[in-house]
């Protein structure tokens, strides 16, 4: 019983010191989970100066089975192809999002059905649920009154903002068909419209305000 009291004594400690920063997943299977790598750093920037927060410039990366993940109230996970978790990056994961740990899976395109699979074994008991457009994520800063953005086309499908529940806080947000990372890219790497980047920062502005306080 004492162990369990540090263990969650720690986990609360390293949650609120590190209450302004974030990481990103280096999870297994071969999928690229290093894409986009100007993604993070401009929404940092973009909440930095639009919402109030003070978080480091550059994200840090972290691995799922590893203790610093409890650091982070926020981690981000990307990617096209395959994800893979172990059993002990399952558990590693489904205990930092119960004790209070934000995790947003944004789909690159590709990862969907890999990633459904993988999530099984986080959550037996628990399944994606498409989230209202009336869930506070859509409005913590910046209104979002039809829900996701489409920010890429793919496959012509509309986006959908899928999320996991747990005690009526959202701990996991998977975004798919929307693909908010490309984004948050220098503009240069997309060719985007400035009014379709600025939609994909300020929905991740409301996803990291979420995190924070929730």
């Amino acid at each position: 019983m004492r162990k369990l009291t540090v263990f969650i004594f720690i986990i609360f400690v390293s949650l609120t010191v590190y209450s302004q920063e974030i990481a990103i997943l280096q999870y297994k299977g071969g999928g690229d989970w290093y894409s986009n790598p100007t993604a993070l750093p401009n929404l940092i920037t973009f909440c930095n100066r639009n919402i109030k927060t003070s978080i480091n410039s550059k994200p840090k990366t972290v691995k799922p089975e590893s203790v610093d993940i409890f650091q982070y109230p926020y981690l981000h996970m990307t990617g096209h192809g395959n994800v893979f978790f172990t059993e002990e990056d399952a558990e590693n994961l489904r205990n930092y999002l119960l004790s209070g740990g934000f995790l947003h899976i944004d789909d690159n395109y590709g990862m969907e059905p890999y990633l459904k699979k993988e999530l099984l074994k986080v959550f037996p008991d628990k399944e994606l649920i498409e989230l209202p457009v009336s869930h506070p994520i859509f409005s913590s800063k910046f209104n979002f009154p039809q829900g996701l953005p489409k920010i890429h086309e793919h496959d012509g499908k509309r986006p959908q903002a899928l999320g996991i529940i747990h005690e009526d806080r959202l701990v996991l947000l998977f975004t798919f068909e929307s693909d908010l990372g490309d984004g948050w890219e220098n503009p240069e790497v997309h060719n985007d419209p400035e009014e379709v980047r600025l939609k994909a920062l300020r929905m991740g502005a409301n996803i990291i305000k979420y995190a924070f306080e929730n």
